[in-house]
């Protein structure tokens, strides 16, 4: 069973877009899966099938901005002017639809790439409300942050917030590229070494990835990592809360692995017990996307669910 569904967005201004997929058994729980920066809930739906498969109802919307919500409010790259934290909120209004339609369940949130740090923004605002969570392809503390926010204070305090210039984005994440030796043609190797895939990404029409993001939206999202990355975001964290930490080790998002330790290590060292960390060798970004491990990753994640209920 599929329901869509819509719900007025955090930002006070647009519609969100939401899905939740029922499978045709009696439901071991909820997983809330939060996708990422430029994409779309739908470039996950071998992991919906497989969560589906495995028992699990899966929500899923796109955020403002992106995907279908961007198309059906006119909105491509602009998120409102709401602040850093209104994915996470929507995310929040979301969930609470969900749990009407579907009570008393166990209840997990998946987040990859900014969907992590949506995830780890809302574990530590309402984890209490969850399960468990899994943080995929999540950053520790990400390069260039401080120097481009500074300049994007500048031109939207010039009154250019809603203008766009591609060249922050560039200053944001040109350095992922580092360990591509196919260089940076498409602007999307790091996520993925199948060309297959790159193609698909970067060819997608629900895709904003190569839509210009607003220069507000943009600090936005600087402020999400600077909102997550130390200690002082994990003792906010639930200690009872169970957490996975997945990734590859060739993701520049997590520091090349290192990164992702780290959050394991801010989560351990502030009393978090319930903490498993798993990185994949050789493998870039989206770890859920290689054909070759995908199952691994999907058996790896209902695994760990499975052993939550």
């Amino acid at each position: 069973m599929l329901h869509e569904l819509t719900f007025p967005s955090s930002n006070g201004r647009d519609q969100v877009t939401g899905w939740i997929y029922v499978p045709a058994t009696e439901p071991e729980g909820i997983v809330q899966l939060v996708h990422g920066f430029g994409e779309h809930s739908r470039r996950y739906f071998h992991m919906i099938v497989a969560l589906m498969d495995a028992g699990y109802i899966v929500a899923a919307d796109d955020h403002v901005g992106h995907g279908a919500t961007a198309i059906a409010n006119d909105t491509w790259g602009d998120w409102g002017d709401a602040g850093p934290h209104t994915m996470m909120e929507d995310e929040k209004l979301f969930k609470d639809q969900v749990c009407e339609k579907y009570p008393n369940l166990p209840y997990f949130m998946f987040g990859h790439s900014m969907g992590s740090m949506i995830a780890r923004d809302f574990s530590a605002k309402y984890g209490d409300e969850l399960t468990g969570a899994i943080y995929c392809g999540t950053p520790s503390i990400f390069k260039n942050t401080h120097e481009v926010r500074a300049k994007l204070d500048q031109v939207v305090d010039a009154g250019d917030a809603h203008d766009s210039d591609p060249a922050f984005v560039n200053e944001l994440m040109g350095w992922m590229f580092a360990r591509c030796p196919e260089g940076a043609t498409l602007g999307n190797e790091w996520i993925c070494h199948d060309p297959y895939v790159q193609k698909d990404h970067a060819e997608d029409p629900f895709d904003a990835f190569t839509h210009p993001t607003h220069n507000i939206s943009l600090r936005d999202f600087i402020d999400m990592m600077l909102c997550i990355e130390n200690e002082e975001w994990a003792t906010k964290v639930p200690q009872d809360l169970p957490i996975l930490l997945i990734a590859g080790d060739q993701d520049p998002v997590g520091n090349f692995g290192e990164g992702v330790y780290q959050v394991a290590n801010w989560l351990i060292d502030t009393g978090h017990e319930d903490v498993i960390t798993k990185l994949y060798s050789g493998y870039r970004h989206e770890i859920h996307n290689y054909d070759d491990i995908k199952f691994d990753a999907e058996e790896t994640i209902i695994n760990w669910l499975d052993l939550q209920n």
